[in-house]
Parts: structure tokens; sequence; C-alpha cells
């Protein structure tokens, strides 16, 4: 049953734009997750939605590293937190680049358990504030902000497989002249494979509706103020033990306005760490 809840918690941290989930973390538990995103793209979709190639033959490139951790405080509360590095390219056919490296939007909060049904599906209510850790436009806005969801999460049975659930939906607003006001949401639907509940398979969808007075295009995805995208993913992910997991992700952006047209494969890692600035507590 262990594992079976870890890769639960696992599918809903990492599938989506921006992870979230509403399985429980016991007290004391600290789950720690690096990540590493590439992100590529040649195309954009303009103002009304056409796509159109990039000025150039022009490719945005991105690399990002990304460390997520979720701390037990009691059995209704949890801390969250993460801390991105990122490192992105422009180039385009007449030879010019650009790039920038360097720490982005560190983000940290809490989640509260709000209730649960039969403890097989639960609803939970995040909020985080976002601290920007540069000081010029070019890695995010330079803007603080904050971020509250809504979350629903659960699992069962689906004949011989266990299956896990997530949906998402919050308001994000970032504070300053022309800050956005973001609607976020996400749903991931998961399956397990084996008998032993070692491999799962995940499907997703996500998508960011981001508002500004300041409506100009960027070639830069991490700047841009007003547009909007879905996203679809797939993701296979593997239980090594109680403690560990890993997940394999590739996703494609499939509508938007005002964005690029962009595609990304992600690496993450999952560990476990029970009894974390405790004395040990027995489940």
């Amino acid at each position: 049953m262990a594992k079976k809840i870890l890769l639960i918690t696992c599918v809903c941290l990492f599938l989506g734009f921006d992870a979230y989930c509403g399985w429980p973390t016991r007290p004391r538990r600290l789950i720690l997750s690096p990540s590493y995103t590439y992100f590529t793209a040649n195309k954009d979709w303009d103002s009304t939605g056409r796509k159109l190639n990039r000025p150039n033959n022009g490719v945005f490139r991105s690399h990002s590293v990304s460390l997520y951790a979720e701390y037990g405080i009691v059995r209704k509360l949890a801390a969250v937190g993460s801390l991105p590095f990122l490192s992105y390219n422009i180039q385009d056919s007449t030879g010019r680049s650009f790039g920038v490296s360097g720490f982005g939007d560190m983000e940290l909060g809490l989640k509260y358990y709000l209730a649960n049904i039969d403890y097989r599906y639960y609803f939970t209510l995040q909020g985080t504030g976002i601290i920007p850790l540069y000081q010029s436009e070019g890695l995010g806005f330079a803007q603080a902000g904050g971020d509250l969801r809504l979350g629903f999460s659960g699992a069962g049975k689906i004949g011989n497989s266990f299956y896990s659930l997530s949906l998402d939906g919050g308001i994000r607003k970032y504070f300053g002249t022309n800050g956005p006001i973001q609607g976020r949401y996400g749903a991931s639907f998961g399956i397990t494979l084996d008998k032993k509940f070692h491999d799962q398979l995940s499907i997703g969808v996500s998508g960011v509706i981001s508002k500004s007075d300041f409506t100009a295009f960027t070639r830069n995805i991490y700047t841009a103020r007003d547009f909007r995208f879905t996203q679809v993913n797939l993701s296979y992910g593997h239980t090594f033990n109680s403690s560990f997991s890993m997940f394999l992700t590739g996703g494609r952006f499939v509508t938007g306005r005002n964005t690029t047209i962009a595609t990304n494969a992600s690496i993450a890692f999952i560990f476990k760490i029970d009894n974390f600035l405790g004395r040990k507590v027995y489940y």
C-alpha cells in the first residue's frame, strides 16, 4: 500500500504545468523532488491564435533545474516550496543570439487539507507567496506575487489496476506595474501497469490564462504577460521502493494565443524521508 500511495503522490506532483496535489503528507515526512526540464519552440501563436514561424527562423531553448519540497507539519497542514534555476537562449538564422541564466521565482506556502471522502478522495487549499530571486526582467516579471489554489485528488481500483486522479484550479497575481493576473488549471489520470504497482502511465492536461494591460508579444516565454495556452503530456513513472521514484514526462502545447508553441521533456526524482526534524513516529 505504501508503494501505491507514493506513486500517486509523485504523479500529482509532476503532471501538469504547475505541479499540485491533494494527497496528504504525513507529519514529519519530507518529500524532496529535484527535476530537469528541456523546453524548445520554433513557432508561435499570434494574438488571434494563428500559427506563425518565429522571425528569421528563430528558436527558443531553455533548460531548468528545480527543487520541490513538501513537509508535513500536522495531519491537515503541510509546508511547500520550490526553487528553480533557469537558463535559456534565443537564436535565429542571422546569427544573433541572446541568453540569460539564474535563479527564477522561489515559491513558499502552505497546503491545508479541507476534507476527504472515505479517506480516498481529498480536497485541499494551497496558498503560496512568489519571491523573485533576480533584479531585472529576463527570468520572470521581477515582481512578487501570490497564488491560491483549490485541489481534488484521489485513487481507486479498476479491475486489477490501481488508478490516481488529480484536478486543480487557482488564481495567481503578480504585484506591480502591468503585473498579470492568471487563471491556472490542471488535470491528470494515471493507472498502474503491473501487479506490484511499480510502473504507472499517466496522461495530463494543464494550462494558463494570463491577463495584463501590457499585451505586446515577447519572444521570451518567461516574461510574457498577456497570453493563454493549453498543454497535454504523457508520463511514465517507476517506483523503486517506498522512498524513491522516478518520472519521465513529455509535453506539447496544443492551443494558445500570444505565446510560443512548445515541446518539453523532463525527468524528476522523488525522495521520501520520514521522521525528518522530529522523533520517530510509528504509523
